[in-house]
């Protein structure tokens, strides 16, 4: 991506520019703006024709701002992970499993099947299909479905560290850093793994410890998989990954097998469309506007510069930033405004490591620490209702402990 200068702005200008950025990030941290219905997306769309209404973000300029890589890699990940959804891929693979397992395994095979799903898909769409079948089979077996919800957000949020395409700002992070898919997969494949198992202790332990044995498990009345249907989706979806793999650039590589999947004479089209998180594509441009004239007036520099006494290149010290800001305006807003301090770092490699492992696994300390959280705890209502500290008790030590193993392990692997 370009790199943009502080740019001598007039006084007017200067003030709007702080106040657009102001504005915007507050709505990144509260979700919403006070006494108006104006959601994160809104607030990225408004503050992004703000910065180019007042001249802070000159038109021509504009599209040298959109990291365009990132939104081709979201979008057409969207668009693989949609396809296998329609299919019934991810409910088909969840049921094999359970239906060869006892009963008593339901939190792990949730704690790991989010994960492992979640690590080469994009944990935000893995979260909107596993809800509803985690409900269902809760219902079923007569479960309180809480640790089970709890299991689907943080083992997703975990297991989206491994890779590039595992969440949003994974993806930012691949593409500004340039880092390749397999070297990240390398260095944050163990956290992902290890924190995984992290993540089934601490929830065993507060949920499970004096639970009785379940039930014998009855097998949902899922519709049976059309083998037939699901033969393109799979092979497409092995050769993406061999792409990446292999070095091919993920956003070409995800495009291409985007592209392959909307040949078809089955799939309508429409329905695969609906699959599209077009909200998170929306606010992905606005953020890249408002920072880029974050960056036209010298905020960013000036944020930077305050942080710069802190000694962020000490690991330690970067990682606590890092989890603060991410839970404070959200992980994606967080590393859009560090990125321009990390190619600055001795170890620049590192450091991208480290803010992706941060960034991704700070979201598990609030319910609104990550998008991924959100979507399960709004798809769960009206059946169940998961209060702040419902997940703040799970929260802070799958966190911490986390955070811990990751920046141990890439300490002693830089």
């Amino acid at each position: 991506m370009t790199a943009f200068r502080a740019i001598p702005l007039p006084n007017v200008n200067l003030i709007a520019a702080y106040s657009i950025f102001i504005a915007s990030y507050t709505v990144f941290a509260l979700g919403k703006f006070p006494g108006l219905k104006i959601d994160r997306p809104g607030a990225a769309i408004i503050g992004a024709v703000a910065m180019v209404a007042f001249k802070i973000v000159r038109p021509g300029e504009a599209l040298h701002f959109i990291d365009f890589s990132t939104l081709v890699l979201l979008f057409s990940m969207m668009l693989i992970v949609g396809n296998l959804h329609l299919v019934g891929f991810f409910e088909w693979n969840v049921d094999l499993i359970l239906r060869r397992l006892n009963p008593n395994h339901l939190l792990p095979v949730v704690v790991f099947a989010s994960g492992l799903f979640s690590a080469f898909f994009v944990n935000d769409i893995v979260c909107l299909v596993m809800v509803p079948f985690v409900l269902a089979i809760t219902r079923r077996m007569k479960l309180a479905p809480t640790p089970y919800l709890l299991a689907v957000a943080t083992g997703s949020n975990v297991g989206s560290v491994a890779t590039i395409t595992g969440n949003p700002q994974n993806m930012l992070i691949g593409s500004f850093s340039g880092i390749r898919y397999r070297d990240f997969l390398l260095h944050l494949g163990p956290v992902a793994v290890g924190g995984i198992f992290l993540d089934w202790a601490v929830l065993h332990w507060l949920y499970m410890r004096k639970r009785p044995a379940a039930p014998a498990y009855e097998a949902l009345d899922l519709p049976v998989l059309d083998l037939s249907r699901l033969a393109k989706p799979a092979v497409v979806v092995m050769v993406v990954m061999v792409g990446f793999l292999i070095g091919v650039p993920p956003a070409m590589m995800a495009a291409l097998g985007a592209a392959a999947l909307l040949i078809s004479r089955t799939t309508d089209p429409g329905k695969l469309y609906k699959e599209v998180d077009w909200g998170l594509l929306v606010f992905f441009v606005g953020l890249f506007l408002i920072v880029g004239g974050a960056q036209n007036a010298g905020i960013v520099s000036r944020l930077m510069a305050l942080v710069r006494h802190w000694n962020l290149q000490r690991l330690d010290v970067f990682t606590v930033v890092v989890a603060l800001l991410s839970n404070v305006v959200s992980n994606v807003p967080a590393v859009m405004l560090l990125k321009s301090l990390v190619p600055g770092f001795a170890a620049p490699h590192t450091a991208w490591l480290v803010l992706a492992m941060a960034s991704t696994l700070a979201g598990n300390l609030t319910i609104t620490g990550s998008v991924a959280n959100i979507i399960v705890i709004e798809s769960a209502k009206p059946d169940v209702h998961i209060g702040f500290w419902d997940y703040f008790r799970l929260g802070i030590p799958v966190t911490l402990l986390t955070l811990l193993l990751g920046l141990g392990w890439l300490a002693l692997v830089r």
